[in-house]
């Protein structure tokens, strides 16, 4: 059990320890992640930025995710769930919707500075717990896709099978507890509070380079 996002990313950062100092890329997954990016990057010396991805949530229960989304367009479907679990005409739907929202997010947070490359570099793609795993599949594959050195899962709690599903798509899965019962990322969190993208884009405003300098 975590007290808050805080002290999650705190545990995570002390396990990612080996990265401090060498100027690891933090991506955060908004909007819930990135205030634990933010105290990442500042433990590690590192820089913070968002990777845009969007859960595709089934008709019959929104918080259950079919699958993700990325900024591209490329869906990545949950084992089980998929694409059967829904008419071909909400899918459309539903992912442009999301497409809509990841334009109009990267508008809002960009607004006052550029998306940082990860070509190259450490990458540690940070989320406050893994579910399904979708939105995180989602992420590491389009980081992948740019190249970066090291790419790195951080993630305070994750579910078995999600876990196992994402560290395929990564070099390293940092990962702090895999309880045997797995309901919700918030069941691990005594405060578990919504971040609003007020919140974000004040965080991203502070993080034009190492440390948030």
């Amino acid at each position: 059990m975590f007290k808050d996002r805080d002290d999650a990313a705190r545990q995570l950062a002390t396990a990612l320890a080996a990265w401090r100092g060498k100027n690891p890329l933090v991506l955060a997954i908004p909007r819930g992640a990135v205030p634990m990016g933010r105290i990442l990057a500042d433990e590690l010396g590192g820089e913070l930025d968002v990777v845009l991805v969007r859960k595709l949530g089934a008709p019959f229960q929104p918080e259950l995710a079919l699958g993700a989304i990325d900024e591209s367009g490329k869906v990545h479907w949950t084992p089980g769930l998929g694409p059967e679990a829904a008419s071909s005409g909400w899918i459309e739907r539903a992912k442009r919707e999301q497409l809509e929202l990841m334009r109009k997010r990267r508008e809002r947070y960009g607004a006052r500075r550029h998306p940082v490359d990860p070509e190259g570099r450490v990458v540690i793609v940070v989320d406050d717990g893994l579910a399904t795993g979708s939105t995180m599949v989602a992420a590491l594959a389009a980081v992948r896709a740019r190249r970066p050195a090291r790419l790195i899962c951080a993630v305070p709690v994750a579910a078995s099978d999600s876990l196992a599903r994402v560290k395929p798509l990564a070099d390293e899965v940092v990962c702090l507890s895999v309880p045997d019962w797995f309901g919700a990322v918030s069941q691990f969190y005594r405060y578990f509070d919504q971040v609003e993208d007020e919140e974000v884009e004040r965080i991203l405003a502070g993080a034009a380079g190492p440390g948030g300098a």
